[in-house]
């Protein structure tokens, strides 16, 4: 292959979709128009002769070409930033996008403060937050993501953490809901409908297990994915969620819900920012998980 005849932006989109698995958001994420991506990536089916991505009732699929390129495109296209990064970065005058993967709820509660800290000390700095991966540490071992925000006991060779801040749960009920007009029992809270946010749709939640040891079960009347969708069911029902403290606090100073301390002992848990050895002494890297860091300390 004449190596001439290779772009890098056409590397670049590959991995976008790689990432997002989506025409249209390939190309938000690198900066093109849907048809412009979908010219990109009838020249990557040319250049690698084979059709990289099939459309199925599924969706998106990888072919096996693709799958095997994934971990060595996001590697050179680090490799590429690696060379051509400056050893300083100033954000003031920067111009450059970063990807964080993280769950909704953790956006909702980080990337407001993190946004208005950027339009004020780097404006030129970019933000892309991806479609969730599992616990998103793949996506980061594969150049898919800059960082990961979420909760990590495991982590693989090479990788480092941060941990943010101490979380709690709580509950959270419409704000006319009869039971505020008591205290709110174990008993009562078990015999209500609940709403359940379910990322990975598998296992077991920390209220059921929790519910279990005392020797009760609870009616799930709804299961959904997306954490910022739940307490809108919660403010015109009588249903009740379990949420993470901060984050609850948020919801309850925008909608009509109200928080309630939970009655049952569910152990907290530490949300991280984690990173790829790769990207450790990067700058630029460096700059964004401080600002990071110093926000969560905010919270």
């Amino acid at each position: 292959m004449d190596l001439n005849k290779v772009d890098l932006n056409l590397l670049k989109l590959l991995s976008a979709l790689l990432t997002a698995r989506n025409v249209t958001v390939a190309g938000q994420m690198v900066g093109l128009s849907q048809p412009a991506a979908s010219r990109g990536l009838a020249r990557l089916r040319q250049l690698f002769n084979d059709q990289l991505f099939v459309r199925t009732a599924q969706g998106w699929q990888l072919t096996p070409r693709a799958e095997a390129l994934s971990g060595s495109v996001a590697r050179l296209l680090e490799d590429a930033k690696a060379i051509v990064a400056p050893a300083t970065f100033e954000p003031s005058t920067a111009q450059c996008r970063f990807t964080i993967a993280t769950a909704d709820h953790l956006a909702a509660l980080l990337m407001p403060k993190l946004l208005s800290k950027l339009a004020k000390h780097a404006p030129g700095v970019d933000l892309v937050i991806p479609a969730r991966a599992g616990n998103n540490i793949h996506l980061v071992a594969e150049g898919g993501a800059d960082f990961a925000i979420g909760v990590y006991d495991d982590l693989p060779a090479r990788f480092y953490q941060r941990r943010l801040f101490n979380e709690d749960f709580v509950c959270l009920v419409r704000r006319d809901h009869p039971v505020l007009a008591k205290p709110f029992t174990l008993a009562q809270f078990a015999s209500l409908s609940h709403i359940s946010v379910s990322i990975t749709g598998m296992g077991n939640s920390a209220v059921d297990e929790a519910l279990a040891k005392q020797g009760l079960k609870r009616r799930v009347a709804v299961r959904l994915p997306h954490f910022l969708a739940a307490p809108m069911l919660v403010a015109e029902t009588d249903m009740v969620l379990t949420l993470p403290s901060r984050f609850a606090q948020q919801i309850a100073s925008m909608l009509p819900v109200a928080v309630l301390a939970h009655p049952l002992n569910i152990d907290s848990f530490t949300p991280s920012i984690i990173w790829h050895g790769r990207q450790h002494d990067n700058p630029a890297h460096i700059w964004l998980r401080n600002l990071i860091v110093a926000i969560a300390e905010e919270l």
